[in-house]
């Protein structure tokens, strides 16, 4: 089974991979993993001052804050994951990832908020549900 993470970096997803490790019954290492994170993007003009080399070096080590402890994670439980990191809105990134990898399942964490924040805020599961056809399985 192709498994994608969503991940942040985020106490929630903490709780996915906790969910994981608990679980490896059905989650274990004769798997294929992949995990996931989206890094806002840098406004176009300070971009274009900043310069190319520096902007990817700084997309690079904001998803290396996420990857690192995940990589450990992993390595731990002798389980090997691949690790793609996009820039642009979460959602889009993880659906999108999501559906171009031929997934059987989507993980990610979910802060758990109810439905009047999310119909106000919005919510990055809620678009990733909305937007793509792979089953995803909220850890709370």
């Amino acid at each position: 089974m192709n498994i994608l993470l969503a991940a942040d970096g985020s106490p929630y997803t903490k709780r996915m991979l906790g969910y994981v490790a608990a679980h490896e019954e059905w989650l274990g290492a004769h798997h294929r993993y992949v995990v996931v994170t989206a890094v806002p993007s840098i406004p176009p003009r300070a971009a274009a001052v900043l310069g190319r080399d520096v902007v990817k070096g700084y997309y690079d080590d904001e998803a290396e804050k996420v990857f690192k402890p995940i990589r450990a994670f992993f390595k731990q439980r002798g389980i090997a994951a691949e690790f793609v990191s996009k820039v642009g809105p979460a959602a889009n990134v993880i659906a999108k990832q999501a559906e171009s990898g031929s997934f059987d399942l989507l993980m990610m964490g979910s802060h758990g908020h109810g439905n009047l924040v999310n119909a106000v805020m919005g919510s990055v599961a809620t678009k990733v549900i909305a937007q793509c056809k792979t089953p995803v399985l909220l850890i709370r």
